[in-house]
């Protein structure tokens, strides 16, 4: 079983990656949520009530409500008490109310669902495409991978947001963009949970790729906009795979160490506190 506060399996003493307190605290209130089959706006227990459930700390449970809190999963309303957050977006299935964004079978399950989503909506772009929303992908495009080949991930987060919803835009369809931010904001809260803000996979590949599905799109050739997509989010899907391995088994720093400090520190309050942003090199 996993300890909330130090992150590590107490099955046997084989190192594992450090998971700060928080992050796996955050990971048991999603999964309690998803049994107790709770919906938006039923009420959680206690923050006192949640820890005792749990076994965590009432600071490390503080700390992973935050987190919950900016990815949008719960509602903290002083003076109420914690509430299961409603959609921000218009899919609000149970499915997707209760996706696990430290799973990797609905990591998987979402990158399959944002390929047929996302394919489609670059094969209408680019026959439905005016010549405003061309130049507006192109000039994301360019401006991904000139943020990539700076290895700068906040820009980039930026420029590739813009790209992605400039092709849904451009497809003329509200319910494909709807899907699209609804999969990119799902999508964002494993980066931020799995990966604390970090990317997954190389901003420059990921950059020229956009250019590559841009010059489709600006050519008008349907097909090939579509195909470069799937290929996208392959690559996608294949840095997710590559990098969640890495966390299970490659050894990294423990509490005490200065790399990530102790379970409820000064680092890891900065995380939780810090607002959801997708930095995956999608």
């Amino acid at each position: 079983m996993t300890s909330p506060d130090d992150g590590r399996t107490a099955a046997d003493d084989t190192p594992e990656r450090y998971r700060p307190g928080y992050e796996v605290v955050a990971e048991q209130v999603l999964n309690f949520i998803a049994e107790q089959d709770l919906r938006p706006g039923d009420r959680l227990p206690t923050e006192q009530g949640l820890a005792e459930l749990l076994g965590a700390t009432r600071n490390v449970t503080r700390e992973a409500l935050k987190t919950l809190a900016a990815l949008g999963r719960v509602s903290v309303r002083k003076g109420a008490g914690i509430f299961v957050a409603a959609s921000s977006g218009v899919l609000s299935s149970d499915e997707l109310a209760h996706y696990q964004p430290t799973s990797m079978d609905h990591v998987l399950m979402l990158l399959d669902y944002r390929q047929l989503i996302e394919a489609e909506t670059a094969r209408r772009s680019a026959s439905l495409a005016t010549p405003p929303e061309v130049r507006a992908i192109r000039q994301a495009a360019a401006a991904s991978l000139a943020a990539g080949k700076q290895s700068d991930a906040e820009s980039f987060a930026g420029t590739d947001a813009s790209f992605h919803d400039g092709i849904s835009i451009a497809a003329h369809n509200v319910f494909l963009q709807a899907s699209v931010a609804n999969v990119r904001r799902l999508a964002a809260q494993s980066d931020v949970l799995l990966f604390h803000g970090d990317v997954p996979g190389s901003l420059e590949v990921a950059g020229q790729q956009h250019l590559a599905i841009a010059d489709a799109i600006a050519d008008g050739d349907s097909d090939r906009a579509a195909h470069l997509m799937i290929e996208h989010i392959d690559t996608t899907r294949h840095q997710f795979e590559r990098k969640i391995r890495d966390r299970l088994f490659n050894v990294g720093p423990r509490i005490g160490t200065t790399d990530r400090g102790g379970t409820g520190s000064r680092t890891d309050a900065a995380v939780a506190e810090r607002p959801e942003r997708d930095t995956t090199a999608s």
